[in-house]
């Protein structure tokens, strides 16, 4: 007597229907990311267009002169415009207006709470920031036998270094969250208990975004000796 789980059981043949079955999900599998990708950068630069191009006078566009509506006119006019502001911004005459501007609206109440927030998160995502994470680690987190991806920030500096009174060192290591890497933790380690890697901080990225589906590194990994 044969069960469904006997394994010398011959491998079940699929009809039509399950090679088209099979063909859509690949198929789809391809053109999701690309179409979705599109479609979503086409939306942002129909926004930013329907945005930008209402503010700029009516003889100065260029529809006007080549008689049709180009989607993205309204996306260079705004890059354009943004240079000129950042570049205004970081000269002398820039920095004195920004103070001025700044403090006028440090003395409203309602308004010095919603620009205060939003200037965070806009330094936080569009500034040019000097260091960045130098490398990707793992470490024994949340106990002792259980391993977790973490990136290296920097080296633990000031009253935290300080009061734990490490010999060897301690940096600062962010984990991440899956399947959303831009959340996390930050923790401080000793140095001896942080096993840097060889993989990149977009390969690390990648690996903790797909919770361990896609690994990086396809190659088997350097031999450790001296163990």
């Amino acid at each position: 007597m044969t069960t469904p789980f006997d394994e010398n059981d011959p491998p079940r043949r699929t009809g039509l229907f399950g090679g088209l079955r099979a063909s859509f999900l690949t198929g789809l599998i391809v053109i999701a990311p690309i179409g979705l990708t599109i479609w979503l950068i086409w939306t942002v630069v129909g926004w930013i267009d329907g945005f930008v191009l209402p503010l700029v006078p009516y003889h100065l566009r260029p529809e006007q002169y080549i008689g049709i509506n180009l989607r993205g006119v309204g996306v260079i006019i705004f890059l354009i415009f943004t240079i000129i502001v950042g570049w205004v911004a970081k000269g002398l005459l820039g920095r004195s207006l920004i103070r001025w501007a700044e403090s006028l609206v440090e003395r409203t109440p309602v308004v010095r709470s919603i620009y205060s927030g939003i200037k965070q998160i806009a330094e936080t995502v569009f500034a040019q920031s000097e260091r960045s994470f130098e490398k990707a680690c793992l470490i024994e987190y949340p106990r002792r036998g259980i391993w977790a991806i973490g990136f290296i920030s920097t080296d633990t500096k000031g009253e935290v270094a300080a009061r734990t009174g490490v010999d060897s060192g301690m940096v600062s290591v962010f984990v991440p969250t899956t399947p959303n890497p831009t959340s996390g933790f930050l923790l401080f380690f000793p140095k001896d208990d942080v096993i840097e890697l060889d993989m990149s901080i977009e390969e690390a990225a990648k690996l903790v975004i797909s919770a361990g589906l896609v690994y990086p590194n396809g190659k088997e990994p350097v031999q450790i000796t001296g163990k």
